[in-house]
């Protein structure tokens, strides 16, 4: 599976605005996904208390690289790692896919489009499947 070039071409121009925000969106993803789901707090126990940061340069690093994932290599199996360790499971992805978008829309307001969120809703699945893949096979091992 790939992304479809026109969330490619969306996610990438729109990369910039979303790096410039990232930190307000990761905030507000977080406040959203503890209001919405207060259980997956227990994820985030063992957090960094710069835990936004670290999710809003990851997003930054994501859309600036969607053409070119194979950078972004090493930055996937440290997550998937830590997610394994947090006992992470698919079913959460989608929990956490729903917050963002949300966060986005509440953060850049009428700039993020139907277009825009519909680009970065198949661009944060796309790499919760590739995270999801690799996660079961540290699971297995």
């Amino acid at each position: 599976m790939s992304l479809s070039p026109s969330t490619i071409t969306t996610v990438k121009a729109t990369a910039g605005v979303v790096a410039t925000h990232a930190e307000a969106i990761t905030m507000k993803m977080y406040e959203i996904l503890f209001s919405e789901y207060p259980e997956t707090k227990d994820f985030f126990k063992d957090a960094d208390p710069m835990q936004h940061k670290k999710l809003a340069s990851a997003v930054s690093a994501y859309a600036a690289n969607i053409d070119n994932l194979e950078v972004l290599t090493q930055a996937v199996e440290k997550m998937a790692q830590t997610h394994v360790k947090s006992s992470v499971k698919p079913e959460h992805y989608p929990i956490v896919g729903v917050c963002i978008l949300k966060a986005i829309k509440e953060v850049l307001g009428d700039t993020a489009t139907d277009e825009i969120l519909e680009a970065w809703k198949e661009a944060y699945f796309f790499l919760a499947d590739i995270l999801i893949a690799r996660e079961k096979e540290i699971y297995a091992a």
